[in-house]
């Protein structure tokens, strides 16, 4: 059957999306009583996979009871948009809450459509009965070594100075390698006795061993409190192992990433599980974190995912969500700490899953794939998946930005929306305004 063929026949099976009240009601139902819903994208710098997301968590919010955002964000920065969400921190603006996310790249959470979702976010919050629960945003990731190590200490700072002052100690061993942290991990992994492993573990096995003292106080606003510094006790313990084993090779941090998202997801909904009778979290991430690495070529070079462990970890509580485009325009830098530019997406490969989509004839569907090879056309064995990360090559795709899957088992849903444009920078940079297409490097910030 050719691709025109498969396309024609796979569109009786898809839902066409409209922008209507009920475009997602068949996805909520699907949903059911799911407590994580993993919601991916297929480049970090599409509109539209910005907003379908949030369309999405507006309704698993309002009418399914989640009450927690988990973004593929570090979580010191997260952390400042949670409290103003939740109105702790009821001064200022939507804005102001993500003036935190400062490392490259900042774009991802610095755009037009996180900052209308976050104040729309706290609108829901602020108009809630007093004592219902408020629903928060977080973040997975652990690239915030020296942000974590700084928040830990100021934790201390307010309740037990002399703590404080220890911990300052021990973190102090980073300070030969000045504000670069992968310094520090080039060279711990070169000279073993260059190493600040001891020290980030003392430090997180210290303040866990306080929790009693610390968790004493003021009711939740304690937890709440001690949970935010322990979490960022973890995440800079997790980090000097990252920067360590980046070196070494992609599996091994790639798998140490995904891990640590995938144990922050874990902590968090047992952290709210004390305050709510059943927590429910909605992620936002990449689709090669968002799907199961199982049904892809990563899974077989030994990858893992997220969005794989959260279905290992919670059989029949999870619903992978992949999001795909065939063409369009994408935000996404040129190598990694370089400007944003406006780049052209181009026309996907023959052969792919986004090529399959393009033959439906449809600008926007919703399709179930979930037991999809015993049924659905083009779906008979595995095809080509495109993916972007905050770098696009566009001349070298195929062996850069291109991986094989079977995508009925790699999600339970997909979105596909055939023309795409960029998401807007809060920080434009002219190359984005004018929207070239600049020389292009390896995607390694998928």
């Amino acid at each position: 059957m050719s691709a025109r063929d498969a396309g024609r026949a796979l569109r009786p099976w898809t839902r066409p999306l409209s922008g209507a009240s009920d475009d997602f009601d068949t996805l909520l139902d699907l949903v059911g009583d799911a407590r994580f819903v993993l919601i991916g994208e297929a480049t970090h710098g599409t509109h539209e996979f910005y907003r379908e997301r949030a369309w999405i968590t507006r309704r698993l919010i309002e009418e399914k009871g989640f009450t927690a955002v988990a973004v593929e964000g570090d979580w010191p920065d997260a952390h400042r948009v949670d409290r103003f969400v939740r109105g702790v921190d009821p001064v200022g603006e939507a804005v102001d809450a993500l003036a935190g996310f400062k490392r490259f790249p900042a774009w991802m959470w610095r755009n037009a459509d996180v900052l209308e979702f976050v104040g729309w976010l706290r609108e829901h919050n602020d108009a809630l009965t007093p004592g219902s629960p408020k629903a928060g945003f977080y973040g997975l990731d652990l690239y915030s070594l020296r942000a974590s190590m700084e928040a830990v200490v100021a934790y201390l700072d307010r309740i037990d100075p002399g703590e404080a002052a220890k911990a300052r100690r021990r973190y102090a061993c980073f300070d030969q390698f000045g504000e670069d942290v992968t310094r520090y991990g080039y060279a711990a992994s070169t000279d073993r006795s260059i190493s600040c492993e001891d020290e980030i573990v003392q430090q997180l096995v210290e303040i866990q061993q306080r929790s009693f003292d610390y968790l004493s106080r003021n009711g939740r606003v304690a937890e709440d409190a001690f949970f935010y510094a322990e979490q960022n006790a973890h995440v800079a313990r997790n980090a000097e192992r990252y920067y360590r084993a980046m070196y070494r090779g992609r599996e091994s941090s790639w798998n140490m990433r995904d891990r640590h998202m995938a144990e922050t997801l874990d902590r968090l909904a047992e952290h709210l599980r004390r305050f709510e009778l059943e927590s429910k979290v909605v992620v936002w991430a990449h689709n090669s974190h968002v799907g199961d690495a199982g049904a892809t070529d990563m899974g077989r070079a030994g990858e893992i995912t997220l969005g794989q462990l959260v279905r290992m970890r919670h059989p029949g509580r999870a619903v992978l969500i992949g999001q795909t485009t065939f063409e369009g325009t994408v935000s996404a830098a040129s190598d990694w700490h370089q400007p944003v530019e406006r780049k052209r997406v181009r026309q996907a490969l023959p052969g792919s899953y986004e090529a399959l989509f393009h033959q439906v004839g449809l600008p926007r569907f919703l399709l179930d794939v979930r037991g999809a090879e015993r049924s659905l056309p083009g779906f008979e064995t595995p095809r080509l998946e495109r993916a972007i990360g905050v770098v696009y090559r566009p001349q070298t795709e195929r062996s850069s930005h291109y991986f094989r899957a079977r995508l009925e088992e790699q999600f339970d849903v997909v979105l596909h929306v055939d023309r795409t444009r960029a998401v807007e920078p809060l920080e434009t940079t002219e190359l984005w305004t004018r929207g070239e297409e600049a020389p292009e490097t390896y995607p390694t910030g998928v």
